[in-house]
């Protein structure tokens, strides 16, 4: 797959998490956090298991141990980083949620390279604060004075890029995506599960009325928007991966103006441009390096 293939599946994957974001928000109405996080990630992991079986008949070799420890330990940052998004949206404003998590897109290259010194072209560094800018301006150019749930996600991103990263580290040498999806999300089920069952007492009339955002959720900004990230990030860097993510706000805000009919005000329009030039950047300025090296 080219890098440009790879990251047009990461732009499809910020595509379907922005149009989540209302349904993942409104389920708030009927079940509490610990149990929408677990249905949705149970409803993830059981999509994914003939896709994990038939990848696994096909693989050549035994998932290695290393590799199955890898995969759980990015499903403990996926699920670190969805509870406290999924507990902070409780205690915040949807703006403020919105661009406080866009912050991975900031944390990831900064990570990658304390981490693993991983040192990125030097193009991403601005296309991320660019990217960042922008989903400042989508949310109205400012926050609200920071509360509980605001720190909440700003925590979130932090694990939100650590996921990333690991998703880098481990989906392109073991060849085995769809187990890595699986694997994580499986992880999430039963770590947001024991919180369900400890702190929440889902009834199945809760769970019958958040059944639409549950479905979804799982479906779709889980299963399938996941499994995209984590396909696409085998052929691309973990900080360009950040970048084309963080078009969930762009899609977010367009989405919202096409099917709730909300405006996007001048200053949005604005985000929108930053956000969309960031990932133009990141994807043809390496490229134009390289084609005037060697013409």
């Amino acid at each position: 797959m080219s890098r440009l293939s790879a990251n047009l599946l990461l732009l499809l994957a910020g595509a379907v998490w922005g149009m989540g974001f209302v349904a993942q928000s409104t389920a708030m109405d009927a079940v509490g956090p610990w149990t929408y996080t677990a249905a949705k990630f149970a409803v993830a992991a059981v999509a994914l298991v003939p896709f994990a079986i038939v990848e696994a008949r096909r693989a050549k070799a035994p998932l290695p141990a290393p590799a199955r420890a890898g995969f759980v330990l990015v499903g403990l940052m996926l699920f670190a980083g969805a509870i406290l998004q999924q507990i902070g949206i409780v205690s915040t404003s949807v703006t403020n949620a919105g661009f406080l998590t866009g912050l991975y897109v900031v944390f990831t290259p900064i990570l990658a390279f304390v981490l693993l010194r991983a040192r990125p072209h030097w193009v991403v560094w601005p296309s991320a604060f660019a990217a960042f800018a922008g989903i400042v301006l989508l949310g109205g150019g400012g926050v609200a004075a920071p509360g509980l749930g605001d720190w909440l996600m700003v925590a979130c991103a932090v694990f939100f890029a650590l996921q990333i990263i690991a998703v880098g580290v481990f989906a392109g040498p073991t060849g085995r995506p769809l187990t890595l999806s699986f694997t994580q999300f499986a992880v999430a089920a039963v770590l947001a599960g024991l919180g369900m069952l400890v702190l929440e007492a889902p009834t199945l009339a809760a769970l019958a009325s958040a059944w639409p955002e549950i479905l979804y959720g799982g479906l779709f900004s889980t299963a399938l928007a996941f499994t995209l990230q984590t396909i696409g990030q085998r052929h691309t860097t973990a900080a360009q991966a950040a970048i084309f993510l963080s078009s969930e706000a762009l899609f977010a805000a367009l989405f919202a103006a096409v099917l709730l009919g909300e405006r996007i005000a001048a200053i949005g329009i604005l985000g929108c441009i930053l956000i969309f030039a960031a990932m133009l950047a990141v994807e043809l300025v390496p490229q134009f390096r390289t084609t005037r090296v060697f013409n």
